[in-house]
C-alpha cells in the first residue's frame, strides 16, 4: 500500500465537509438555536402547558441530532486516522475538564477546542466539541438534562474557530485568544438561556415573563446573566484566552505537524511501492 508522494500537498483539514454533512450540521445548528431560544421565539400563546417539560424533550432530541451529524460527517469525509485523532483529543479534553473543578468558571478544556478547531476545520471542531463534553460528563458524572446544551455549545465554540480568517504568528495567536475569550462568554450566555425560564419564580425583575415583548425578556435575560453568572463567565473567558496565548504556538505546530504526517485525505493506492519490481503474471495457457 502506498500513499501520495511526499511532494504532494495535503490539506490540514482533517474532516472535509461534504453536502450531506453540511446539511446535517445546519440542521443541528438550527435545532439548537430553537432549543436554546424557544422562550424568545415561540408564540407565547401556544404550548404554555408544556413549558416545564420542554427541556426534557429537547434533551432527548439533541443527542439524536448530534448523532446524525456525526454519522453524516463520517460518511466519506473522515478516515481511520482522523477517527484516531478525534479519540485522542476527546480523551485529552475530557481529562482537562475536571482539573478546573468547575469553580468560578475555570474550565481549561476550551483552549484545546479552539486550537483543534482552528487547525482541523469546522467539521472536526463541531464533532470534537460534542464528543468532548459527552465524554467528560461520563467521566465526572455530569450527565443530566443540561448535557445536550453543553455539547452543542462546545461544538459551536470549536467549529467557530475553524471559520476564522487566515493568519500566522502573533497575529494568529492574538486572534485566537480574542476569539477564545468571546467564545467563553458566549458559551455561558447560551447555557444561561437554556435554563433561565425555569430558574426563578415569576415576578422578579430578572425572571422570564411569558407573553412579555421580546425586548423586555431580552433585557431581563441580560440582567439575569450579569447578576448570576458573570462571575463564572469572565474567568472562563480569561482562562481560555490566557491558555491560548501560553500554549498556542507549540500546540498549533504539533497539531499541524501531526496532520501533515498523517496525510489525511491523501489518496491511497494498493500495489507495489514506486521503483519496486512487479512479478510477471502467470503465462497464459
Amino acid at each position: 500500500m502506498s500513499t501520495a508522494s511526499p511532494a504532494t500537498p495535503t490539506r490540514t483539514r482533517t474532516i472535509t465537509l461534504r453536502p450531506r454533512a453540511t446539511v446535517a450540521m445546519l440542521l443541528a445548528t438550527t435545532f439548537g438555536i430553537v432549543a436554546f431560544g424557544w422562550p424568545l421565539l415561540l408564540d407565547p400563546g401556544t404550548g404554555t402547558a408544556h413549558l416545564r417539560d420542554a427541556p426534557l424533550i429537547l434533551g432527548l432530541l439533541l443527542p439524536i441530532v448530534l448523532g446524525v451529524t456525526l454519522a453524516e460527517v463520517a460518511d466519506g469525509g473522515i478516515d481511520a486516522k482522523a477517527v484516531a485523532l478525534l479519540g485522542v483529543l476527546t480523551a485529552v479534553g475530557a481529562a482537562l475538564r475536571p482539573l478546573g473543578t468547575g469553580v468560578a468558571g475555570f474550565e481549561p478544556m476550551f483552549f484545546l477546542l479552539v486550537l483543534a478547531g482552528r487547525v482541523h476545520g469546522v467539521g472536526f471542531g463541531f464533532v470534537l466539541g460534542s464528543t468532548t463534553l459527552f465524554a467528560s460528563a461520563l467521566l465526572t458524572g455530569g450527565v443530566g438534562p443540561w448535557l445536550p446544551f453543553q455539547m452543542l455549545g462546545a461544538a459551536w465554540v470549536a467549529a467557530g474557530a475553524g471559520l476564522l480568517p487566515p493568519a500566522r504568528g502573533r497575529a494568529e495567536l492574538a486572534m485566537l485568544a480574542a476569539y477564545g475569550a468571546l467564545a467563553g462568554l458566549a458559551y455561558g450566555l447560551a447555557l444561561n438561556l437554556s435554563f433561565w425560564p425555569f430558574a426563578l419564580p415569576e415576578g422578579t425583575g430578572i425572571s422570564y415573563e411569558a407573553g412579555a415583548p421580546l425586548l423586555d425578556n431580552l433585557g431581563r435575560f441580560v440582567l439575569f446573566s450579569l447578576v448570576t453568572s458573570m462571575g463564572f463567565d469572565l474567568p472562563r473567558a480569561a482562562l481560555t484566552a490566557t491558555l491560548v496565548l501560553v500554549t498556542g504556538r507549540p500546540l498549533l505546530r504539533a497539531l499541524r505537524r501531526a496532520s501533515r504526517r498523517a496525510a489525511f485525505d491523501a489518496p491511497v493506492h494498493f500495489g507495489a511501492p514506486p521503483g519496486e519490481a512487479v512479478d510477471d503474471p502467470a503465462p497464459r495457457q
